[in-house]
């Protein structure tokens, strides 16, 4: 049974290692801070951490909104920390799980079922990046297959619902790190709405990581390159 902790506005001046072991770091600062300590004058507001014991399937995570730059002894070297954040995203970084991404800097955390994290448009729920992994024996995106044939298989029978329209508009191949990704964009067309989305599929640590952003289509020409940009940032870290 998962044991709930909220709370909030509280300052932390100095925040133990074994606080990070699941945390989102936002600075309001475009770039995360290279290693060092915390300053005498930067704080970290602590808003909500979550435990659960991870053998019921239950997620722990602590969020943690850094008011200045953050210290990166308590995170592991990556070339994430030296990347420059693009203005008006912010940076989710997954220690234990393996992975970051960029999000919209005035999106908020959300419950997504079935999902390690996610974020969403304050008023506009459709508008979401949310990130799953499985377990996997593959050690490498290629033994899916070819990049066509895993997005049409991904797109048609797991993304959408009987009912739905397929439209695949794109697709792309990137290597990061040694790491390779595919990041594609569809269209699905149900009778009522029609949505919009990049998805970006990678496998390290044994698992195979799936990122989706996504709007309404008919927004979708003002937010793809906003929300292209989330799907490229994903990354998998070793862990």
């Amino acid at each position: 049974m998962a044991v709930a902790m909220a709370m909030n506005s509280v300052s932390l001046n100095w925040v133990p290692p074994s606080f990070t072991k699941k945390a989102n770091y936002v600075t309001h600062s475009t770039e995360l801070a290279p290693p060092s300590a915390f300053s005498s004058q930067n704080s970290l507001t602590y808003t909500k951490e979550t435990i659960s014991n991870e053998e019921n399937n239950c997620k722990r995570r602590l969020l943690l909104l850094g008011v200045g730059a953050i210290t990166a002894n308590l995170l592991p070297a990556n070339s994430l920390l030296a990347e420059e954040i693009p203005q008006n995203y912010r940076a989710f970084v997954d220690i234990p799980d393996g992975y970051s991404y960029y999000y919209p800097s005035d999106w908020r955390e959300f419950d997504f079922r079935g999902h390690d994290s996610a974020f969403k448009d304050r008023f506009l729920q459709l508008q979401n990046v949310r990130v799953r992994f499985i377990p996997t024996d593959k050690q490498d995106i290629h033994e899916l297959g070819p990049i066509e044939e895993v997005v049409y298989n991904l797109v048609n029978h797991v993304y959408a619902a009987p009912n739905q329209m397929v439209n695949k508009l794109d697709m792309q191949e990137r290597t990061s790190e040694g790491k390779n990704y595919y990041t594609f964009e569809y269209e699905l067309t149900s009778p009522n709405y029609a949505s919009a989305s990049f998805a970006t599929i990678a496998i390290g640590n044994g698992r195979y990581y799936t990122l989706v952003v996504g709007a309404l289509e008919r927004r979708w020409r003002r937010l793809r390159n906003k929300l292209k940009v989330v799907a490229d940032s994903f990354k998998v870290l070793d862990i």
